[in-house]
Parts: C-alpha cells; sequence; structure tokens
C-alpha cells in the first residue's frame, strides 16, 4: 500500500541522498570508463585488484552505516545527538587506520592467486596507494551519517557529485600524463581516488564545524553500539561482496577478458542500485525514528511506501537492460568481443534487479527495527548456500562461464527478497 504524505517525506530525504549514493558509485564508473579507454589489461587489472580490497573496505564502511539509524532512533526517544559528533569523528578515523592497515596487508596474496603475470605489478601497486583512500572516505562517511540522523543531507551529497568531476579529471590527468606528467596507468586511478576523498572528506569536516557549536565530548560506549548494530550489516555485505569478488576471481583466472566484462556489468548494477539504496537509506531513518517513539502506525507506513517505490523504480532499470543492452555495453566499450559476451549477461541481469529492490528496501527496514542480524543470516543463505554452489555449477560444470555465475546470483538474490519479505510480515504482526 502507498500513503501520499510519507511518500512525499522519503523523497524529501532521499532525493539529496540518490544524487550522492550516485556521485559514490559514479567515481567507480569514471575509473573504469577511464581504465576502459587505457587499455583491456589496465581494466582487468583495476577489476582484480579491486575484487580484493573491497571486501575490506566496505566491511569497515558498513559499520559506518549503523549511525544514522541508531542516531535517529535516540532522536525518537527524544536523546540529544549533537554530543555524539567527535565519538562519531574518532571511530571514523579508528576504522580508517584498521582497515588500511589490513588492506596494505593483501597486497602480497597477488603474487599468489594465479593471476596473469603482466597485469601482477599494476594490481599491487594500485592496492597499495588505493589503501590509503579510506581516510578520507572514511571520514567523509561517517560525517554524512552524522548529518543525515538530522535529516541534513543537501550539502553532503552535492559535495559527492563535486568529488565525482574533480575524480574523472584526476583520473585523466594522472592515467593518460596530462600536464607533462609521466602516463601511470591504474596507479594513476589509485592517486586520484586517494586525493579526491581526501579533499571531500575535509571539506565536509569544514561544513560541521561552521553549522554546529561543537563540543569535545567522550562516549566509547558508543562504539560498542554501532558495531553492535553496525557488525551483523558489515558481515552481511562482506558475505555478499566476498560471493561478487569470488566471481570476478573466478572467470579472471579463465580470461581476463572475462573479468574486464564483469567489471563493466557489475558498474552498470551499481549504478541501478544506488537509488534504490538511497531510499533504503531515508526509510532507515524514518523507520528508526517511529521505532525510537514507539509509532508503529507510521513505521509501517513509511516501510511498506519504501518498499514499492524500490520494486517500481528496479523495475523500470529492468526494462532497460532487458531491452537496451548493446547500448548500456556500447557506454563503456566498442570492443567486438566485449560486447559479444557482456550482452547475454545484461540481459538476465534485468531480472536480477527487481529482486536486488526487494531486498534492499526490506533490508533499510530493518535497519531502522535495529534488527540487522536478519540482514547477515539472509545474504549467508542466499549467496554461499544458494548463489555461489549454483553460479559454479552452470560456470565451472557446464561450461557457461560469466552468463553460469549470474544465473547463481539471480536466482540467489530472488530468494533473498522473497525471505526477507516474509520476515517483515511476521515482524509487523507482532508490533502494536
Amino acid at each position: 500500500m502507498f500513503y501520499t504524505d510519507n511518500i512525499k517525506k522519503i523523497f524529501n530525504l532521499a532525493a539529496p541522498m540518490i544524487i550522492g549514493h550516485l556521485g559514490i558509485i559514479l567515481i567507480g564508473v569514471t575509473d573504469v570508463f577511464v581504465a576502459a579507454r587505457h587499455s583491456t589489461d589496465t581494466l582487468a587489472a583495476v577489476a582484480i585488484a579491486n575484487s580484493i580490497l573491497m571486501n575490506i573496505f566496505i566491511f569497515g564502511l558498513s559499520l559506518l552505516t549503523a549511525i544514522s539509524p541508531l542516531l535517529s532512533n535516540f532522536r525518537g526517544q527524544k536523546i540529544p545527538i549533537k554530543k555524539y559528533f567527535f565519538p562519531t569523528l574518532e571511530f571514523s578515523f579508528l576504522m580508517a587506520i584498521i582497515i588500511c592497515t589490513i588492506s596494505l596487508a593483501t597486497v602480497p596474496l597477488v603474487d599468489i592467486l594465479g593471476f596473469d603475470t603482466k597485469l601482477i605489478p599494476e594490481i599491487k601497486k594500485y592496492m597499495v596507494v588505493c589503501s590509503f583512500s579510506n581516510f578520507g572516505v572514511y571520514l567523509f562517511v561517517a560525517l554524512k551519517e552524522y548529518l543525515q540522523a538530522f535529516e541534513i543531507v543537501i550539502f553532503p551529497n552535492l559535495l559527492n557529485i563535486f568529488c565525482v568531476f574533480l575524480n574523472l579529471y584526476l583520473n585523466f590527468v594522472f592515467v593518460f600524463g596530462w600536464y607533462g606528467l609521466p602516463q601511470m596507468g591504474a596507479v594513476g586511478l589509485a592517486w586520484a581516488t586517494v586525493i579526491s576523498r581526501m579533499i571531500t572528506g575535509v571539506i565536509l569536516l569544514i561544513y560541521c564545524n561552521n553549522i554546529m557549536t561543537l563540543r569535545y565530548y567522550k562516549n566509547y560506549s558508543y562504539f560498542g553500539k554501532i558495531v553492535k548494530m553496525g557488525l551483523p550489516i558489515s558481515f552481511a555485505v562482506l558475505m555478499e561482496m566476498l560471493a561478487w569478488n569470488v566471481i570476478t576471481l573466478f572467470v579472471a583466472k579463465i580470461s581476463s577478458i572475462y573479468a574486464a566484462v564483469q567489471s563493466i556489468i557489475v558498474t552498470l548494477t551499481n549504478v541501478s542500485f544506488m537509488i534504490p539504496m538511497a531510499i533504503s537509506n531515508a526509510v532507515s531513518v524514518k523507520v528508526g525514528f517511529e521505532n525510537g517513539a514507539k509509532n508503529f502506525t507510521e513505521l509501517k507506513k513509511y516501510a511498506s511506501s519504501g518498499i514499492g517505490i524500490c520494486v517500481l523504480i528496479m523495475m523500470f532499470w529492468a526494462i532497460i537492460f532487458l531491452v537496451f543492452p548493446k547500448y548500456c555495453i556500447g557506454a563503456f566499450t566498442t570492443d567486438a568481443e566485449l560486447l559479444k559476451i557482456a550482452v547475454p549477461v545484461l540481459m538476465l541481469v534485468g531480472l536480477f534487479q527487481i529482486f536486488d529492490g526487494l531486498q534492499v528496501s526490506i533490508g533499510g527496514v530493518f535497519k531502522g527495527l535495529k534488527n540487522t542480524k536478519i540482514i547477515m543470516y539472509g545474504m549467508f543463505f542466499a549467496y554461499w548456500i544458494i548463489g555461489l554452489p549454483l553460479g559454479c555449477l552452470f560456470a565451472l560444470k557446464f561450461n557457461q562461464n560469466l552468463i553460469g555465475f549470474w544465473i547463481g546470483i539471480t536466482v540467489a538474490i530472488a530468494s533473498l527478497g522473497i525471505g526477507l519479505a516474509i520476515t517483515l510480515k511476521k515482524t509487523f504482526s507482532k508490533l502494536k
């Protein structure tokens, strides 16, 4: 059921967040765009490097996404939340140190994973430099989540768009050696990411200092609350990311061209996913506030409206991918062999989109309810019990390669969406 007033409030909060989420993912799009124009090897090297780094990066980042629903619950309980600024800042810096250290420690693994030897030096250099971008992006995301709890969303999300253009410009500067600089290839993409993320993080820090009167407040129990709520989200996202990156690593060992195709397709799905993800985050804030205030009637209205919006949006994307696959892939490459492999896969991805919208929207509701363990359990079962085994069967046993893995993942996401919907219905029946 749709509720006009609730839909309007969700969109008012989500619209800047959609822009911001698109900004986050468009940084990856610009990397793929520039890498594909440099060479297929550069594109493959970046895809492989990110298949390793993103598992670690997203795990830490997902912890930070617990900040806005947690603080929204506090607001619903009439607890002042401005004082949590410095604890949020400290938590983000601690996470950046941990994640950067772990990322650097994984670099030697590249030598033993069996990749094409000509790609290994570029992969390792990219990973080393890109590890330090965590400091900028963790600062930015933590402050964005903090402001989001106050429903201050316009400036931080517009800042993300600025980051996209800055990153694209720096990509060309470093990758192709503009202004007399040497051509850096894949590592140039990493330097562009580090610089653009640090600049946007610092700008948002200055913005917060200008709009708020901030006093130092120490509360390490707040760290524990973030971890308690965010850790299941982190494990859920990690299991999802690991599944995706296992696929990339498998197909890269078959042929580097499959890694390049997977990079393009994942980039397209990430772009489409950012809109329902932003709406899901808006729903988690609204549901979190109503949950803290014990207003379950409004809570259910926000939940049902958000779910319906996300599914409709992903149905639109499904039609785009099914009807215009050549144009979508052609935006990144004109390579005939890449197009031949990618187009059939993207047509299958169209079906995947609908269930992806269902699961992410319901996940936002559960975040607002502070019940994040169900998301973790669902991700594990869907991807590791259903998706990957089925994908390996089609890809390796029946020689379907990349499209075989996508068959498995599509079945997995459908199972996840349906399972979460059934669980949410049972949960709502207990809220009175």
